[in-house]
């Protein structure tokens, strides 16, 4: 198993923060303490600016890691170092920082030069020489959107050549920027004629949304005052637009996305512009931004000050010519706070790229342990797969809109948001989301609402519901979600971020029904330890299980588990282990413990037993020598409720566990349940299970 990776471009724009962040990915979620070093960077470390792609890293996956303690020499120190002939120092540097972070890091990752000197081949060879002396293996990145083809195939033969000739160990190469109508063409060339040289060869294409700067990017590179809409900045802009004509000759020219410049005093193409953003029928501008040295007059700073942030508006003291200039030398980048572009990027690599083939490549087939992220990203790996459409009842919330715009641009699900249509197209504008063409329904007004009504009246009239009763039933947003799993018309359905358990699983009982051979919903949450994952049941739904609903409950968990990646050891929780205790509780799992044996007779589960016996090997050995399960349980099943779900709490709190779930389990289609604490990244990781398990009904799958 290597223990590092050098990622070295051939040219300049050639998108090493898209591949950093690729490669990062998977290795945070299959390592456990993983450093980022860049030999050489381009910002003088005297100034405030950080390197860009240091920072990135840094931030996005919170490295507790100095800052100097990434990087050796400055690009300016460096070619000092080399004209002055003192190659030994340079190399002595950059390798005392790399030992610094090899002895304390499970695996560092090494970042190369960005080639925005006037000296490409100097570079090259630097990127070579360090490699070489650091022992790293190699990541190739080249550039494909302005070459031709024949062009881009030479250059990497001749790069690949060079690296070899150096004798560097070269694991991929991946050809960024691709045109998308040359992307297929260029992969069957790279491969017909340089397999000879590498096994693993990648085409990236050109996605335009990731070259598009930001507000926040263009405030930066032009120091601008933010007048309003300072919560947008993470807007992207397409292009830019001189409004220098009246405002009905400009109105016709606009489009999605664009960036508007005008001079301050032009009141009318500023109010002109916030009103086309409230229009349905206009485009949505990416912003504005104001020139010259006048303030806004009193009148317009009123306005802006009374009406809910719009587009974001800059304001600068250059002319309007020298402002478009500036803006026109921007070179985009990836920041922390781009999570868009993070979300694009991330999908863009790990729809074009084998993940699991280069992480073999590079960390080896053997998996230090499982954490919680690396969990994660395999509940988006596995969702992607085969994509399910899952719908989300709670469209008008934030965090909710938040977390589709995440699984849209990672191509991890389709979505289906409920709620007031004006107020979810609001909420999405006044948070600067891009959710273009998600699908959005108000039940009040869907065509299907007639077709659900009758369905649910057909279904429940038993139970004395009215056709009107339906009707109203089924203009409830969890009601009419529910009845779009049944129908088949969504594959799965996440909500609870606004509504209680109760409101989210109850039309789901009421006519999902329960699964074949099972009596009862229950639910488990995925325990995401330091260095291992573990299943608890029930913690969410069954107060007091019978023994034979407890033997139940043990079963699915089981079988979830293993869906989920997990093999199942299930302890089957009491107050005491084996025989040692006496209690009408212990009899209770001593039954629900014979039951599940007979059930499943090759299933590992052991009962009654302790906490610390299930999940403490010494302490195994000493109350349950003979046990298979003690020692290694991977899922706990509570007696009840009550102590579910303390227990839950207690290790989530205590041990800084991240919990995920509660994912139910028995239904016969996937309906999931969200706390109502819940952050974004819980929001995502639960329609990613709620989408595999999706996967699971349909046959697509199997654990």
């Amino acid at each position: 198993m290597s223990k590092n990776l050098y990622i070295t471009a051939l040219e300049p724009h050639s998108g090493i923060s898209l591949v950093a962040l690729g490669v990062m990915e998977f290795l945070v979620r299959n390592l456990g303490r993983v450093a980022v070093f860049r030999p050489i960077i381009n910002t003088d470390y005297s100034t405030e600016k950080k390197d860009d792609i240091l920072h990135l890293i840094s931030t996005y996956y919170n490295l507790d890691i100095e800052y100097r303690r990434m990087y050796a020499y400055t690009f300016d120190e460096a070619r000092t170092l080399v004209a002055d002939k003192k190659n030994d120092k340079l190399l002595e540097g950059v390798l005392e920082r790399y030992k610094d972070l090899e002895d304390e890091f499970d695996f560092v990752l090494c970042l190369g030069t960005d080639f925005a000197s006037d000296s490409a081949a100097f570079e090259f060879e630097l990127n070579v020489e360090i490699a070489n002396n650091l022992n790293c293996p190699v990541l190739m990145l080249a550039n494909a959107h302005q070459g031709s083809l024949e062009g881009v195939v030479q250059s990497c033969r001749f790069a690949l050549e060079s690296f070899a000739e150096k004798g560097s160990k070269i694991l991929s190469l991946i050809v960024n920027r691709t045109p998308p109508g040359l992307q297929e063409d260029m992969l069957q060339a790279l491969q017909s004629r340089l397999q000879d040289q590498i096994e693993l060869i990648y085409s990236i294409p050109f996605e335009e949304t990731l070259d598009r700067p930001t507000m926040a990017e263009i405030a930066s590179a032009l120091d601008a005052t933010v007048i309003y809409g300072s919560q947008l900045l993470n807007k992207p802009v397409s292009r830019f637009v001189i409004a220098a004509m009246n405002l009905k000759n400009l109105l016709p020219t606009i489009e999605n996305d664009n960036l508007i410049i005008t001079t301050v005093d032009r009141v009318d193409v500023i109010l002109g512009m916030l009103a086309a953003s409230r229009s349905s029928n206009m485009p949505n501008i990416g912003g504005m931004v104001l020139t010259r040295y006048l303030e806004p007059d009193e009148s317009l700073r009123n306005l802006l000050l009374g009406t809910d942030d719009l587009v974001p508006i800059l304001k600068v003291k250059e002319d309007t010519f020298t402002t478009a200039t500036k803006i026109t030398a921007i070179h985009n980048s990836i920041t922390p706070d781009s999570t868009l572009k993070i979300a694009s990027g991330l999908g863009l690599f790990e729809s074009n790229v084998d993940t699991t083939a280069l992480r073999k490549k590079i960390v080896g087939y053997r998996l230090l342990f499982t954490t919680p992220k690396m969990f994660e990203f395999g509940l988006v790996k596995r969702a992607r797969a085969f994509k399910q459409t899952i719908v989300l009842p709670e469209g008008e919330d934030e965090r909710i809109l938040r977390a589709a715009e995440i699984l849209i641009h990672r191509e991890v699900v389709e979505i289906i948001l409920l709620g007031r249509l004006p107020a979810i197209k609001n909420k999405i504008l006044s948070l600067g989301l891009a959710l273009e063409g998600v699908k959005i329904i108000d039940p009040v007004d869907s065509d299907l609402l007639d077709d659900y009504a009758a369905t649910y009246f057909a279904l429940r009239k038993h139970k004395g519901i009215t056709p009107d009763n339906a009707r109203d039933v089924m203009s409830a947003v969890n009601y009419f979600g529910t009845m779009m799993v049944y129908k088949g018309d969504a594959d799965g359905m996440v909500s609870g971020a606004v509504h209680s358990t109760l409101n989210t699983v109850r039309p789901s009982l009421e006519f999902v029904k329960t699964k074949p051979g099972s009596t009862i919903m229950s639910s488990v949450f995925f325990m995401c330890l330091e260095d291992r994952v573990l299943a608890y049941g029930d913690c969410a739904v069954n107060p007091r299980p019978t023994a034979e609903q407890l033997a139940e409950i043990a079963i699915e968990s089981a079988k979830t588990a293993l869906l989920f990646g997990i093999r199942p050891y299930v302890a089957m929780l009491s107050y005491s282990s084996g025989t040692s205790g006496i209690g009408e509780e212990v009899e209770k799992v001593k039954k629900a413990t014979e039951i599940a044996h007979r059930l499943a007779p090759d299933l590992l589960l052991e009962g009654p037993i302790q906490y610390d016996a299930a999940v403490d090997p010494i302490v195994a050995k000493t109350k349950m020598p003979h046990s298979k399960v003690a020692g290694r349980a991977t899922v706990f099943i509570f007696p009840d409720l009550n102590t579910g779900n303390n227990t839950y709490k207690a290790v989530q709190r205590s041990a800084g566990a991240v919990a995920i779930g509660p994912v139910m389990q028995g239904l016969n289609k996937p309906v999931n349940d969200l706390s109502r604490g819940c952050v974004v990244t819980d929001i995502v990781n639960t329609v990613a299970i709620t989408a595999i398990q999706a996967q699971a009904k349909k046959g697509l799958i199997s654990p």
